[in-house]
């Protein structure tokens, strides 16, 4: 009789353990596709067996133990971490490159050229007003393609500021949630984490490697400590810090009207923008504080189109003013075609405009030499479009060559992005993919185990029946 209630009683346990796999493995199937979900695990243990210490052996359920290996996670992040900076920075380059045409149809280049060749017509035909009409509309267009173009500039800018600022709101909201869950770890105890929760902080740091560049660290208590860039504390168990974005001049500024520099902050206000260099928020600071700048200008640089305008401006200005109207007498000198904000070199290119008195009579011809040529100065004007002097380029190049520079430097930058995002795709999903084969819910696996566990669990079911019936069979011969 004893040894009928003991392998009845080592039965219902090892129904229990079964019960107990069966249900680890629907819970696994059931989160399969859930983000941040582990696979889990549940131990057998096997019991002592001594019969002559009255030990019947058998099976129990032991430990609850997750698959989840935390290399393959910090792999997982560091991938996405660098996809993330390479996709922004496509997503804010393409954007740039599309104020830049290179092709000469529209834009700068396109009013560049019709404006020297304006200027060659009216070289061939001095007495004609409408030709010298031509040239000051010509000349309008070019302005207003650098107006449009530094526009264009500036709402990039404050584009990028707007998703800046996003961004760090988005940092600080995911780095409170695992605030959250720290704060539950530590009112109830370790012993109390669960793993649905565990999924939810590993799909939080994985969205927030998308946008910084952090080192997470569980800790023994359970609570997960997150450090930007590996060296500023975001979250210290419960204690959150968030960062913020603002705009700030810098020390020693070279333009005092130029536009102040973004900056990341803590709540003290360390500056971390150097060392924010990864995640989307590292390519937006590099889209806005370097590439942008060094285009359009701010307080540390000029920028190439306003250098690109100041210089177009004042080299044909300067011809048109050392020539003559008429030789008299008296003689008539010859006036400035444009004008700009000469008090803010930053603004050159948005703020070119051709004088509105200049009428077209006021277009000087005359190039007074030596040699004396009546037509020297539109000649000389449209000899800027393929420059034979040093005084006729900047850099050593055309104005038009220098635009495309402009262009082609921004059309190499997104190419490089492009690649580097293509490449960091792959990169991100052979990480995944690691990451899936170490602690991933394999659904064929899973159902292997609810098949295998079933089957053990209806065998030990009927084996508890068999054992019910004799036991009753016994009671029954020993009561009559």
């Amino acid at each position: 009789m004893p040894n009928l209630l003991s392998t009845l009683y080592n039965s219902a346990s090892a129904l229990d353990a079964y019960q107990r796999v069966l249900e680890v493995s629907q819970s696994n199937v059931a989160n399969a596709s859930t983000p941040g979900y582990a696979k889990q695990l549940l131990r057998l243990n096997a019991l002592p067996f001594d019969p002559s210490r009255g030990l019947p052996g058998g099976v129990e359920a032991g430990q609850m133990e997750s698959t989840r290996n935390e290399y393959a996670e910090q792999a997982v992040r560091r991938q996405t971490t660098q996809f993330g900076q390479e996709q922004q920075a496509t997503t804010s380059l393409t954007a740039l490159q599309a104020i830049f045409d290179i092709s000469g149809t529209t834009g700068i280049p396109n009013a560049l050229n019709q404006f020297f060749q304006s200027v060659s017509a009216w070289g061939q035909n001095l007495g004609s007003t409408a030709a010298r009409q031509t040239v000051i509309e010509r000349a309008t267009d070019v302005a207003q393609s650098f107006q449009s173009a530094a526009a264009s500039l500036q709402n990039l800018t404050q584009d990028t500021e707007t998703q800046l600022n996003s961004t760090v709101d988005q940092v600080n909201k995911l780095v409170g949630q695992i605030r959250g869950y720290n704060a539950f770890i530590l009112q109830t105890g370790s012993a109390s984490h669960d793993m649905g929760m565990d999924a939810q902080v590993h799909a939080a740091l994985e969205n927030l490697s998308t946008l910084v560049d952090f080192t997470a660290v569980q800790q023994a208590d359970g609570t997960t400590t997150v450090l930007l860039n590996g060296r500023t504390p975001l979250l210290i168990e419960d204690r959150q810090f968030s960062i913020s974005s603002s705009l700030a001049m810098p020390a020693d500024p070279v333009n005092a009207n130029g536009a102040p520099l973004a900056r990341v902050s803590t709540a003290d206000g360390t500056d971390l923008t150097s060392q924010t260099t990864s995640g989307q928020l590292g390519a937006l600071l590099d889209m806005r504080n370097r590439v942008l700048p060094s285009i359009a200008g701010d307080a540390t640089q000029t920028g190439d189109l306003n250098r690109l305008a100041k210089q177009f401006a004042d080299r044909v200005n300067d011809l048109l003013s050392s020539g003559n109207i008429s030789d008299g007498p008296p003689p008539v000198p010859g006036v400035p075609l444009f004008q700009y904000d000469a008090s803010n070199p930053t603004a050159t290119a948005a703020t070119l405009a051709v004088d509105p008195t200049v009428t077209a009579g006021q277009l000087a011809a005359i190039d007074l030499g030596p040699p004396y040529v009546g037509n020297g100065v539109p000649l000389a004007i449209a000899q800027l479009a393929m420059p034979g002097t040093d005084d006729d380029r900047i850099d050593g190049i055309s104005y038009s060559e220098f635009y495309g520079k402009i262009a082609g430097d921004v059309g190499s930058q997104l190419q490089a992005a492009q690649d580097g995002q293509q490449v960091q795709q792959s990169l991100v999903a052979q990480a995944k993919n690691q990451r899936q084969q170490l602690s991933g819910v394999s659904l064929d696996e899973e159902a292997m185990i609810l098949v295998e566990f079933q089957r053990a669990y209806e065998a030990n079911s009927k084996l508890i029946a068999v054992l019910d019936q004799l036991t009753q069979d016994t009671l029954n011969i020993l009561g009559t």
